[in-house]
């Protein structure tokens, strides 16, 4: 069965990086476009990045672009976000998600399976 499951998260100083993994099983990850998505309290899950399976096509929310660094390695199976300069805004879960397929969207009602979700706190 599809399987997400995302580490790496964690409590970090405003100003400071984190590095988020998703190791992915039970489906042709190479095939699939992957996102990031997070869940701020209080607030509703926000797509923050993209990646196409090829890992040529990005994108990135204004919220986090530049400071956000997306990428996969296919060979492992695996998602990265690479969270550089973070703020205390950027509190919240992060997930990962593979965008269902055959589809041509980048939108969170396009995605079909998603991760437990990972803690990240940027507080001093």
């Amino acid at each position: 069965q599809v399987q997400l499951v995302e580490s790496g998260g964690g409590l970090v100083q405003p100003g400071g990086s984190l590095r988020l993994s998703c190791a992915a099983s039970g489906f042709p990850f190479s095939a699939y476009t992957m996102f990031w998505v997070r869940q701020a309290p209080g607030k509703g899950l926000e797509l923050i990045s993209t990646i196409n399976g090829g890992g040529n096509t990005i994108s990135y929310a204004d919220s986090v672009k530049g400071r956000f660094t997306i990428s996969r390695d296919n060979a492992k199976n695996t998602l990265y976000l690479q969270m550089n300069a973070l703020k205390p805004e950027d509190t919240a879960l992060y997930y990962c998600a593979r965008r269902r397929a055959y589809s041509t969207t980048f939108s969170l009602d396009q995605i079909d399976y998603r991760g437990q979700g990972l803690q990240v706190t940027v507080s001093s």
